[in-house]
């Protein structure tokens, strides 16, 4: 059974910063795209950032620069580092995954989108 345990929500205050934690776990295939996504209050679920089977990794062009997704050398640990962080990164985050390639980061959330969405780890950043 697959799991995603996301660990490191917070609360911080502005310009703080924080790190994220994702280990995935269940797995009977290899490879496939982690990512990570959030939903601020009264909004839309939107993906953050993703990292590929080999490595590379995209991040939402408006958190570049504060935000860094990476991975353990074992490839089940996803991280999300946040710098700079700011009032409207609050909200809650989720680690999630998808077999072999990444959808779409800026494509609209919706179920199916990815194959396992973990639990979220709330983030709250106060001015």
């Amino acid at each position: 059974q697959v799991r995603l345990a996301e660990s490191g929500g917070t609360s911080v205050q502005a310009g703080g910063s924080l790190r994220l934690s994702c280990v995935a776990s269940g797995f009977t295939d290899s490879g496939r795209c982690m990512a990570w996504l959030r939903q601020a209050p009264g909004k839309e679920r939107e993906g953050v950032a993703e990292i590929e089977q080999d490595g590379s990794t995209l991040v939402k062009y408006s958190l570049r620069g504060r935000f860094t997704i990476s991975q353990d050398g074992t490839k089940n640990t996803v991280y999300l580092q946040i710098t700079n962080a700011k009032p409207e990164d609050t909200g809650v985050y989720y680690c999630a995954t998808r077999r072999d390639t990444c959808p779409p980061l800026y494509s609209p959330y919706a179920s199916g989108k990815y194959d396992n969405v973990g639990q979220g780890t709330q983030v709250t950043v106060s001015s």
